[in-house]
Formats: structure tokens, C-alpha cells, sequence
């Protein structure tokens, strides 16, 4: 029987993990697409005068049964897959794409929906279902129903080809990943590199089957141990340039994705009306278009950039000092940067990691959200996963009140992509006719136990822990009253900001009482320890600040232009990022190739979010700050004017009702001490 077809007896009809296969998807897929286009077309046959419930709601309704299967195999697409599951994808994008365009591009259904959208005033509405009325008919012009039949087959043509092209950017990039690893067993070339990142790399080379010696490969938990710590400089130039030099070349290459995917989008863009993809896309964000975003960056870059060349003189001055380097390289950046913060401040990254086990951390984040908004997270090892690593907790508030079911998956693989996210198993809303609670996941790729010692996390993988909770946090505590506009459904410009502002409370003394004890001793954190973190917070702000416009810049150069001259990938990159190069031009090193943000995730002319939501974040926690950072009045104000409405208003309104006022542009570079 296909899991598909069936009413899941799970508690909270958590998804069935155990029994779902491969074979399941097809069928379900097929199926369901089947009965959406019968609800569509009895929609639109329809002889009542369209109104919000039997058109707009009807709509909503459309594909319910459908997103049962999607929802599972894009999330098993990301987390567990073998590339005859990723190459599934190139059947199912174009199905969805092409199911897609018979509505949106639906003369008599798009009819209705105007008639809906011209006599609004004649239905007492309320605010959501304006909402959703406003963005229904946007989500039609903006989908092609204003076009001719001509321009809609070709729109639909152009959609098609992108549905596929995104899940093969996806695939080489892992794979290319997955495909480099290092052995070595010389004790010389790992010189300098943690005991407890050793034990990693002797791990892992036993379990590809070598008998001795450390294996290195490009995920983040053996790639950045290397590069800030190795003594051996050709050890970091072969990890970096195997890294920066992925999908540049060979079986993986991504430039041909690359060129067709802007240029399709382009095409895409102008057909609807507008002047290139960028103006397409920020239509819908919080700043509004291509001049806003470039002004936002110039001005960070301008403020950033003459302190990221002085922090860069004072690195290369200390690499001279300490090794007679004469000039770095940007395989040297972390190394020597790291030996300078260890002078200035007086200690090591390393010496953290024995306070951060990450059951403790764990833990932390979820008294955090005790602390701030009376959650309680329960773990329930009944339930089925996808993965033996992955744990998943019951979430409740006031004495036995459901909020959503909480997945965590934080360990690398090699049928995982990298990075960090996180996803929806279900959106919270009107499903079915009733309302359901979501069931949000958080996946990382962090620094994994071994045979002798258990996770420990590095700062970065902390704050990042924090980050992707923050997300989890907006999606468990949603409630709307429909699932296209709950929690994380909101501009991308914005939904960085529940994220962002989550990182504010690592560091903080209250929360690290929480969770940072010793995993040997139980000894809470030293706080001379601590005050020296955070003193050094700052260290390389600007060239940190120039690192991430490298990504802002690079992303809307693509989009915000007509791109049929980008013919050469790293040529038109290595021009774009001219002005922001503080360290030499590696040859073939690319960033474009692997940056799946912009090519395979919704980030396209989107990635300076990250640099917005900062603003938002430093500006929101100083009010967390000024009325104390577990005040139950500002996280109640913060959840329910920020977290709780979704996509219900304008970002910027709901900001303001949480804030009293717009944010300070100023708050991110002052917290920055760049200011």
C-alpha cells in the first residue's frame, strides 16, 4: 500500500518515514495532480458568482492532497538522497512547473479571480483574506495571465526548463563535493590542527577503509579545522583550491546551468513586463527594487572597506613577523588570523569547543525558548525519521497545549547537501478544513562525534545553531488562519530577521549559564574566558562585512542586468568582485559555481537579505538589551508582532508595531564597531 494514499495513524500525523519509498513518489505524484486539475476545472465550470470562499479559498485549496508527497520528497531531497532519487527531480520540477502554468495561466480561472479581486469591497473580508485576495491576483499577473497565448506557451516553456535546471545545480554540487577527499598519513601535514578535529579526520579514514593516517574532505567540519589551523601551507592550499574550484570543470561543471539559468530568468522577467530579474523579483521584497539594494550595499561597502584593508595590513604584517611571509594568500587569511586573534585577545577558538557539547546546546536553545516564550520541548523517540541521527521533540506551551512537532538533523553525510536550513515538514493553517499545528525541521552539517569524544561544537556552529532555531521558532509559532501566509512565509528580506536575531543570545552571560559546562568537568564557562570572546567579537569585522558584499554584489550583477554577455562564468566574476578584492585571484577559483543560493534555493537577487535582516536584528535586540533579554513583555511583543503574523501585513508594519518606529539603518554597523 502507498503511505500516499492513506490517513497517516502517527501522533500528529507525523510523516511516516518508515514506510515511504522511492517507488511511493510517482504514483502519489500523478495522482494527486490528477485530482487538482479535476478541482481546478470544476472551479473554473463553475455557474456561482465568484466570491472569496468558492474562488480565492477554492484556489487554496487546489493542491492540499498534493503537497503530502511534494513536501516529503523536496525535504528527502536535501537531507537523504542517492542521485536516483535527486534524478527524480528532473521528472517532478517539470510536472509541478507545467500543473503551475495551467492556472496561472488560466484565461476563465484568472477571469474569476479579477471579478474577486475589482469587487472586494462588496464582501466584508478580513485583513487575511485581503491579504490573500492582494497576493492571489499579484500571483497571477505575476505568473503570466496578462499575456498573450504566444507568450504564455513560451513563459511556460521557459518555467519548465528552470524546474529543471535548479535540482541539477544542486546535485553537482554535492556531488562534486562528495567526490574530492584527501589521505594522508605523514604526522607533518596536519601539524598545528586540534586533537579533537584529528580524531574527526582519523575517524572518518577508517571508516573509508584505511587502516591509518586522517582523511580530509570539503564538508565544513573537516574543511575549516584545516584552513585556520594547519601549519602545513600546502595542506590548506589543496583543501581551499579543491574546494574553490568545484564544479569549475569535468563531470560536475555548473557554468552551463549558470548561463542558461540567467538567461532564462531574464527572459522570463521581460516577458511579464519588467526590465531584468532583479526589478521582477524585488517588486515583492522590502526594498522594493535594484537601486535600493545597490545603494544599501555601497554604503556598507563603503564604510567596511577601509577597515578591512588595515585588518588585512595588520594580518599581513603579523604573517611576516611570525613565518617571513611576505605577501598572503587567501589560503592563509584564517590561519594567520586566527594566530593574531590568539595574541590580541589572548586565547583560542578551540579552547570553547570542551563548554559546547551539543546535547548541551541543545538543550540551551530550548530553554532559551522556555525562557522567552513558555515552550517546552519534548523528545519522543517513537516517532519515524528519515535518519538515525536525526531526534524529534513535541513542542507545548501553557500546561499541555500543542504548538508543533520539532525535528533536529545536525551531522554530515554524504547523501546530505551542506550548509545549514531549515524547512517545513507542514505549514501551520486551514488544511482540509481544520486547523493544523506545523512541523518544522532544522538541519546542519556540524562537527560530528567520534569513537572516543563526543560532538563539540565550534562558535560559528553555535551561532549557527541559533540561527536556524530562530527559523524554527517562526514557523512553530505561526497562527494564521491560512497556510500561504503562516510563518516562514513572508518577504525574504525579512525572514533572515527571526533568524538573525537569535545569534544575539549566544554570547550572552544569562544563556550561557544555560548549557556551557565543561563536557568532562561540568565547570560552567570561565568568565575571563568569555570576556575575552566577546572582546574579540569585532576582530575583522570589515573584512567580514566585505566578505559577505563578495555574495551581494556577485547576485545582483547577474540579475539585475540583461546577462547574454556573461559568456565566460569566472571572467564576469573575477570583473564583478574587481573592487572588493582584498586578497589575490586564485586561477579557476570560483565562487559563482557553487553558490547555490542564488542558482538553487530562492536567494536569486534575494542574498543581501542576509546584510538587511542584520539591520533589523542589531536594531530589534536593543530593545532586548535596554528591557532585558528574557523580558517576557518584549518576547511576547516580538511573537506576537513579528512571529506569530506571518505574511498577514507589510514587514515594515509589522516591524514598526514591535519597534515603536522604523529601524535604525546605522544599528548593524555601530554594533559592528564600524561606526
Amino acid at each position: 500500500m502507498n503511505p500516499f494514499f492513506t490517513d497517516w495513524k502517527t501522533k500528529y500525523q507525523a510523516i511516516p518515514f518508515d514506510l515511504i519509498k522511492l517507488e511511493h513518489f510517482m504514483p502519489a505524484i500523478e495522482e494527486y495532480l490528477k485530482q487538482a486539475r479535476e478541482k481546478a476545472k470544476a472551479l473554473k465550470d463553475s455557474s456561482e458568482t465568484p466570491n472569496f470562499e468558492n474562488t480565492i479559498l477554492a484556489l487554496e485549496q487546489v493542491s492540499e492532497d498534493l503537497e503530502r508527497p511534494i513536501q516529503v520528497y523536496y525535504n528527502l531531497l536535501s537531507t537523504e538522497s542517492d542521485n536516483e532519487f535527486k534524478t527524480l527531480a528532473e521528472k517532478i520540477g517539470p510536472m509541478l512547473s507545467k500543473f503551475s502554468s495551467e492556472i496561472n495561466m488560466d484565461d476563465v480561472i484568472f477571469a474569476k479571480v479579477k471579478s474577486v479581486y475589482d469587487n472586494q469591497d462588496k464582501e466584508d473580508l478580513t485583513s487575511e483574506q485581503k491579504m490573500i485576495l492582494d497576493n492571489k491576483y499579484s500571483d497571477f499577473v505575476r505568473n503570466g495571465a496578462l499575456l498573450n497565448d504566444e507568450k504564455k506557451k513560451e513563459l511556460e516553456e521557459i518555467d519548465k526548463q528552470l524546474s529543471v535546471l535548479s535540482p541539477q545545480f544542486s546535485k553537482n554540487v554535492l556531488n562534486a563535493t562528495n567526490a574530492f577527499s584527501y589521505h594522508t598519513t605523514e604526522k607533518s601535514e596536519v601539524d598545528g590542527i586540534p586533537e579533537n578535529d584529528l580524531k574527526a579526520a582519523e575517524f572518518r579514514a577508517k571508516q573509508k577503509g584505511h587502516e591509518s593516517g586522517w582523511l580530509f574532505n570539503l564538508q565544513m567540519p573537516s574543511m575549516i579545522p584545516v584552513l585556520n589551523f594547519a601549519k602545513n601551507r600546502e595542506l590548506r592550499k589543496k583543501i581551499s583550491m579543491a574546494s574553490g574550484t568545484r564544479c569549475t570543470c569535468g563531470e560536475f561543471d555548473t557554468r552551463d546551468i549558470i548561463k542558461k539559468t540567467i538567461n532564462l530568468r531574464y527572459q522570463r522577467a521581460r516577458l511579464l513586463g519588467y526590465k531584468n530579474h532583479s526589478e521582477y523579483i524585488l517588486e515583492k521584497r522590502m526594498a522594493e527594487n535594484p537601486d535600493t539594494v545597490t545603494s544599501f550595499l555601497e554604503r556598507i561597502f563603503e564604510v567596511a572597506m577601509p577597515v578591512a584593508k588595515k585588518e588585512l595590513d595588520e594580518v599581513k604584517q603579523f604573517a611576516k613577523q611570525i613565518d617571513g611571509l611576505n605577501d598572503i594568500m587567501p589560503y592563509d587569511f584564517s590561519y594567520y588570523s586566527e594566530k593574531l586573534k590568539k595574541e590580541k585577545f589572548g586565547f583560542e577558538a578551540e579552547e570553547l569547543k570542551p563548554y559546547f557539547k551539543v546535547e548541551n546546546c541543545v538543550k540551551g536553545i530550548f530553554t532559551v525558548a522556555e525562557k522567552l516564550y513558555g515552550l517546552r520541548f519534548v523528545r519522543n523517540t517513537e516517532y519515524p525519521v528519515y535518519h538515525k541521527d536525526v531526534e524529534v521533540y513535541e513542542v507545548y506551551e501553557n500546561q499541555n497545549d500543542f504548538v508543533g512537532l520539532f525535528y533536529i538533523d545536525l551531522f554530515p553525510r554524504e547523501t546530505k547537501n551542506g550548509g545549514a536550513w531549515m524547512s517545513d515538514m507542514k505549514v501551520q493553517g486551514l488544511r482540509n478544513g481544520k486547523q493544523e499545528r506545523p512541523h518544522i525541521l532544522i538541519v546542519g552539517n556540524f562537527t560530528p562525534s567520534t569513537e572516543d569524544t563526543p560532538s563539540l561544537l565550534t562558535l560559528m556552529e553555535l551561532e549557527t545553531l541559533y540561527h536556524e532555531f530562530g527559523h524554527a521558532l517562526h514557523g512553530l509559532l505561526s497562527n494564521v488562519t491560512y497556510t500561504t501566509l503562516a510563518s516562514p512565509n513572508v518577504y525574504w528580506d525579512f525572514v533572515e530577521l527571526p533568524s538573525q536575531i537569535m545569534e544575539n543570545w549566544v554570547l550572552e552571560d544569562e544563556t550561557l549559564a544555560l548549557f556551557a559546562h565543561h563536557y568532562q568537568t561540568g565547570e560552567l564557562i570561565p568568565k575571563e574566558l568569555v570576556e575575552k570572546v566577546k572582546a574579540s567579537q569585532n576582530f575583522n569585522k570589515g573584512y567580514q562585512n566585505i566578505r559577505q558584499l563578495n555574495f551581494g554584489f556577485l547576485d545582483m550583477s547577474y540579475y539585475n542586468q540583461n546577462p547574454e554577455k556573461i559568456t565566460d562564468v569566472i571572467q564576469f566574476e573575477n570583473e564583478v568582485l574587481k573592487k572588493l578584492r582584498l586578497l589575490p585571484a586564485l586561477d579557476g577559483v570560483c565562487i559563482s559555481t557553487c553558490f547555490s543560493h542564488i542558482f538553487a534555493g530562492g536567494y536569486s537577487s534575494g542574498y543581501y537579505s542576509y546584510k538587511w535582516a542584520e539591520v533589523l536584528d542589531a536594531d530589534a535586540f536593543e530593545k532586548f538589551k535596554e528591557e532585558g533579554i528574557f523580558n517576557r513583555e518584549t518576547a511576547k511583543s516580538f511573537r506576537e508582532n513579528i512571529l506569530a503574523k506571518g505574511g498577514t501585513m507589510h514587514p515594515m508594519e509589522l516591524y514598526k508595531a514591535f519597534r515603536g518606529r522604523k529601524p535604525d539603518p546605522d544599528a548593524m554597523l555601530r554594533r559592528d564597531g564600524l561606526l
